[in-house]
């Protein structure tokens, strides 16, 4: 399967060949290699993050995010590989695959009905893995992409009940791949002001109303 550059939003997982990984490896500094060795080994995925602004049209600048280690220090590990390198990409874990990792979780999702919830972050890496990411101080990223608008406020109003007992952080995403805390898009709507909106290439400042616009209206 050909693996095209629109495919891969932030947070999506991809998969290397033999030969990316190969790259990768001997491009890493030396106390990279044994994490990436092992997650050749295991076939985990790594996860595309925002392009560098020297990626070439070619590449994919990806993330391979450790767990904490006994001082809670976490250490991502940045890399690059060429699409050609890619052999399989998937959208961020959806959130019915996560609800083992912990009681908040599966609460969540009980309660989430048809909404469309996916995971990133530590929960994400831990239900992927089985590593230990998740601590007594993690959040729970969430992934929120809405059709409409009506889905848009059922989804933030689920995310705001759920927040008191569950340390809710993560974003929603615009078709397009605009993605918005979604307590930055909370706050809002209750005291209007432009929006911090990341992507697969720029951060910039955004109006609610805009991106209102690429939902449905019901």
């Amino acid at each position: 399967m050909s693996i095209v550059p629109e495919q891969l939003e932030r947070h999506t997982l991809v998969w290397l060949t033999a030969a990316g990984w190969h790259a990768a490896i001997g491009a890493a500094r030396s106390e990279h290699k044994t994490a990436l060795q092992l997650w050749e080994s295991q076939d985990w995925p790594l996860v595309a993050r925002r392009l560098d602004a020297d990626a070439s049209d070619d590449e994919v600048c990806l993330g391979l995010p450790l767990p904490p280690d006994d001082a809670g220090i976490k250490v991502r590990i940045a890399l690059r590989a060429h699409m050609a390198n890619v052999c399989r990409v998937a959208p961020a874990l959806p959130l019915r695959e996560a609800a083992a990792v912990c009681a908040g979780v599966a609460a969540l999702q009980d309660d989430a009905g048809g909404l469309p919830l996916r995971v990133f972050g530590s929960v994400a890496m831990q239900a992927l893995t089985g590593l230990r990411y998740v601590t007594a101080r993690s959040d729970v990223d969430v992934l929120f992409a809405p059709s409409s608008r009506r889905q848009l406020e059922d989804g933030v109003a689920l995310l705001a009940r759920h927040d008191e007992r569950l340390a809710l952080d993560g974003e929603i995403v615009f078709p397009g791949g605009a993605a918005v805390s979604w307590k930055e898009w909370r706050m809002a709507m209750a005291h209007p002001a432009k929006v911090l909106v990341k992507d697969l290439r720029s951060v910039r400042l955004a109006d609610t109303a805009s991106l209102l616009a690429t939902l449905k209206a019901a």
